[in-house]
């Protein structure tokens, strides 16, 4: 697990959920969570990070193909899937947008209160409800059937065990 970096110089401060601030300089873009001086662990999302980050290529190729966003971005990605998680939990999400700011590597950046894991698992259940939605709009009754079978077998948590094993994330 990543823990945040001394920084060099003056930096801005994000303010955490938890009420610690960070400096922005000490949030990397290969960082996904830290330990907090607060004493929990706090996911942290880029706009960098690939929607294939949280859900298998496959799906995010097909989350990217099904929903058309009405913003200046071109395509479903990180971006949206945390203003969707921002808007769930308000109170355990901050973020800070860098885009004037050439020296971190990213635009935007979300930190959560939740761990990494729990953040994932928030995520995967998120897009469930969204496909759910845009299922239940199906005129073919059998799409309908076939997807609320493949829901009522599926495990979140599993999945995110299985997936996370799977893609590393331990790993710096």
């Amino acid at each position: 697990m990543s823990t945040p970096r001394v920084p060099d110089g003056p930096t801005d401060d994000l303010t955490l959920p938890c009420g610690h601030a960070i400096g922005i300089d000490n949030l990397d873009m290969g960082m996904r969570e830290f330990s907090c001086p607060c004493g929990d662990d706090h996911a942290v999302v880029m706009d960098i990070h690939p929607l294939s980050r949280w859900v298998p290529e496959e799906v995010a190729s097909v989350l990217r193909e099904t929903i058309v966003p009405d913003d200046e971005y071109d395509e479903f990605g990180t971006i949206h899937l945390m203003a969707i998680v921002r808007e769930e939990f308000p109170e355990r999400v901050v973020d800070y947008d860098a885009s004037e700011d050439p020296t971190v590597g990213y635009a935007l950046c979300w930190v959560s209160d939740h761990s990494a894991r729990r953040l994932h698992e928030i995520i995967v259940e998120l897009l469930i409800e969204l496909m759910d939605h845009a299922v239940s709009h199906a005129e073919d009754d059998a799409v309908k059937t076939t997807f609320s079978d493949q829901l009522a077998s599926f495990n979140v948590a599993s999945f995110v065990t299985l997936y996370r094993d799977q893609r590393d994330f331990e790993r710096p």
